[in-house]
C-alpha cells in the first residue's frame, strides 16, 4: 500500500500545540511545499495553532524558499527553536519570521546547529539531554542570554549550567517532537528515501528517528515516487519503517534557484575550468591572505562570508586538491560553491550527514576553520549572530558555536570598517572613504565566540582584514600584520573602539596580495 497523500492531507495530520521539527539548510533541502501546505491550511481553518518548530539549520532565506515564513502567522506559531533564521540584505523585507521574533508575538531561541542535532539523538534514545562545553561563554550560556533571542525566551530559559566533575558543562534538555518534516529526492511506496539528487543530507535520519521513537508522524516531501525494490539498498539513507506519509513536488529545488546540478550531488565531476575565479578586489585580497595560512593536506573548515573564496584562489593558483573542505552541511572535499548554493560542493569526495560532521567539528577534528566576523571586541570576542534592530541581516549562529569551540586554529576574515571604498592596486591598498560604522568596538552586541575560551584553550587566533593583519593574545588584540597603502595610525588604530597593540616585529603584508595576477601562493 502506498503511503503517498496529497499535501492537504498531510497538513491535516499536524494538531494543535505539536512539536515538528524540519529538515533544512537555507534553500538547501528545504521542504517548503510542505511548509507552504500548513500555511495554507491555517488561513482556511485557524488550525494548527500554538505550534513549536525546531529547524537545526535555517529552514528558508530570502530569496525565494519561503520556508518558516509559511508559518510565521500570529497564531500558528507559539515557540522556534533554531540553529540558524532566514537572513539577507537590509534591500530586502525583513522575513516574517524575524518580524515575529522581534516583536515579541513569539519565543524565540538560537541555538547551536550542532547541540540541536545532539537534542534529537538524545531524544530519540530517551535520554534526558545534552551536557557539553561547546557554548560557553558565548550568549547560548545562561550566564549572557542562553540562546533567547527577545523577551519572551528570556522569560523561559531552555539550558542551565551544571558542574560535573570540577568543570562546567552546558546542559540543554531534550525536546521531544512528535511531527517530523524531511525531504529526500525519491520515495518508493513504502516510505523507503533516498537522496540522488540533493546535496547534502542534513539531519533527517535523526529527525525521524526522534519523533518515530516517541510515537509520531514522520513525513517525508520528495520529488517523485518510484515503485518498490527499485531503489538499491546503499541508496536508501532513510528507510520506510521511519516514514508515515509521502508527498510529491515535482517542481522541487535542487537549492535556491538551482533546479539541479548533478556535480553537487555527485553524479557527475565538472572541469576545475568551469569554476570561474574571484573578481579582484578589497574581498579577494582578503581571502588571498587567508589562504597563507594553509599547508598541504590540512583538512579545513570554510564559512559564509569572504572566506568561502579562498578555495578559488587555490584554483587559481594551481593547487586545487592539496587542501581538503569541509562545510558544516557534509561536504568534505571537491569545490565549496558560493551564493546561493553555498552547503554545497561540488566535485565532492563525499557527503555525510550534516549531524555526524559537527560531531567532527564539536572535537576539533579538523586542522583550522576560516570563518567571518561581523564585531570584534577588545577581548577578542566575535559577534555573527545578532545586530541591533536589524537581527536579519544575520542568521544566527548556525553551525559558528560548535565550529569554533575545540578548533585547534580559526582564522576569521572581514573588513575593518562597515562600508568604507578602497584604491586598489600597485601592490598597496588605500582608504579613499572611510566606513561608516566601526567593526572593532569596545564590547560586541552578541558573544559568538568567547576570545577568553579561546585563551584558556589556548587556541590560535586570527583576523584578517584588508588594512592589517592581528592575532588575539592573553593581553589582547595585537597588530602584527600591515597592509601596504595604509598608515597604522590613522587607517587602523584610530579606527577601532578600543586600544590596540603592535607587535614589535610589525610586518608588512605581501605586496603581491594587491595585484590582479596570481601571487604565488605557496603552501606550507
Amino acid at each position: 500500500m502506498s503511503k503517498q497523500i496529497s499535501f492537504e492531507q498531510a497538513a491535516q495530520l499536524i494538531n494543535d500545540r505539536d512539536v515538528v521539527t524540519v529538515s533544512s539548510s537555507s534553500g538547501l533541502g528545504c521542504p517548503d511545499r510542505m511548509l507552504q501546505a500548513i500555511g495554507e491550511r491555517f488561513d482556511r481553518e485557524g488550525h494548527p495553532t500554538q505550534l513549536t518548530t525546531l529547524h537545526p539549520i535555517a529552514a528558508g532565506d530570502m530569496y525565494g524558499i519561503k520556508g518558516v515564513d509559511y508559518l510565521a502567522k500570529p497564531g500558528l506559531l507559539d515557540k522556534v527553536i533554531a540553529g540558524s533564521y532566514p537572513s539577507g540584505p537590509s534591500s530586502l523585507p525583513m522575513p516574517a519570521i524575524w518580524k515575529e521574533i522581534t516583536e515579541n508575538r513569539i519565543t524565540g531561541y538560537n541555538i547551536p546547529s550542532g547541540i540541536l542535532f545532539d537534542m534529537h539523538r538524545e531524544a530519540a534514545a530517551k535520554r534526558p539531554g545534552v551536557m557539553t562545553r561547546v557554548g560557553i561563554d558565548t550568549f547560548v550560556d545562561p550566564d549572557r542570554q542562553g540562546g533567547a533571542m527577545n523577551d519572551k525566551a528570556a522569560a523561559n530559559p531552555i539550558v542551565r549550567k551544571l558542574q560535573f566533575e570540577g568543570e562546567e558543562y552546558l546542559f540543554f534538555p531534550s525536546i521531544t517532537p512528535n511531527v517530523a518534516i524531511i525531504r529526500a529526492t525519491s520515495a518508493d511506496q513504502k516510505g523507503n528515501l533516498s537522496f540522488e539528487q540533493e546535496g547534502a543530507y542534513l539531519g533527517g535520519l535523526e529527525q525521524a528517528l526522534a519523533v518515530r521513537n516517541n510515537g509520531g508522524v514522520v513525513i517525508a516531501q520528495v520529488k517523485r515516487v518510484v515503485s518498490n525494490n527499485s531503489l538499491s539498498t546503499y541508496q536508501v539513507h532513510i528507510p520506510g519503517n521511519l516514514v508515515d506519509a509521502i508527498v510529491v513536488d515535482p517542481e522541487q529545488l535542487q537549492t535556491t534557484q538551482t533546479l539541479y546540478d548533478p556535480a553537487i550531488s555527485g553524479v557527475i565531476r565538472r572541469p576545475d575550468e568551469s569554476f570561474t575565479h574571484t573578481e579582484f578586489s578589497p574581498e579577494k585580497v582578503i581571502a588571498r591572505r587567508v589562504a597563507q595560512e594553509l599547508k598541504a593536506g590540512q583538512a579545513v573548515n570554510l564559512g559564509f562570508g569572504i572566506s568561502a573564496n579562498v578555495p578559488r584562489i587555490l584554483l587559481e593558483e594551481g593547487l586545487h586538491g592539496e587542501v581538503t573542505w569541509v562545510v558544516e552541511q557534509g561536504a568534505v572535499g571537491g569545490i565549496p560553491l558560493l551564493g546561493f548554493a553555498f552547503g554545497c560542493a561540488a566535485n565532492a569526495d563525499s557527503i555525510i550527514p550534516s549531524p555526524q560532521q559537527f560531531t567532527y567539528f564539536q572535537g576539533g577534528g579538523f586542522d583550522q576553520s576560516f570563518l567571518s566576523f561581523m564585531e570584534v571586541d577588545q577581548q577578542g570576542n566575535v559577534n555573527v549572530s545578532k545586530l541591533g534592530i536589524k537581527p536579519y541581516l544575520t542568521a544566527g549562529c548556525g553551525g559558528f558555536v560548535d565550529i569554533t569551540a575545540h578548533a585547534k586554529k580559526i582564522v576569521f576574515s572581514g573588513f575593518f570598517t562597515a562600508g568604507a571604498k578602497y584604491a586598489l592596486g600597485d601592490g598597496k591598498i588605500q582608504v579613499a572613504l572611510e566606513g561608516r560604522f566601526q567593526k572593532f568596538v569596545k564590547a560586541v552586541e552578541h558573544v559568538t565566540f568567547s576570545g577568553k575560551m579561546a585563551i584558556q584553550r589556548d587556541q590560535q587566533v586570527l583576523y584578517v582584514t584588508e588594512r592589517c593583519v592581528m592575532q588575539l593574545t592573553p593581553e589582547g588584540i595585537e597588530v602584527i600584520e600591515l597592509a601596504p597603502g595604509i598608515d597604522l595610525e590613522r587607517d587602523v588604530l584610530s579606527k577601532a573602539g578600543f586600544p590596540l597593540k603592535v607587535a614589535d616585529n610589525l610586518t608588512l603584508m605581501d605586496a603581491a596580495l594587491f595585484e590582479p595576477a596570481p601571487f604565488g601562493l605557496q603552501l606550507g
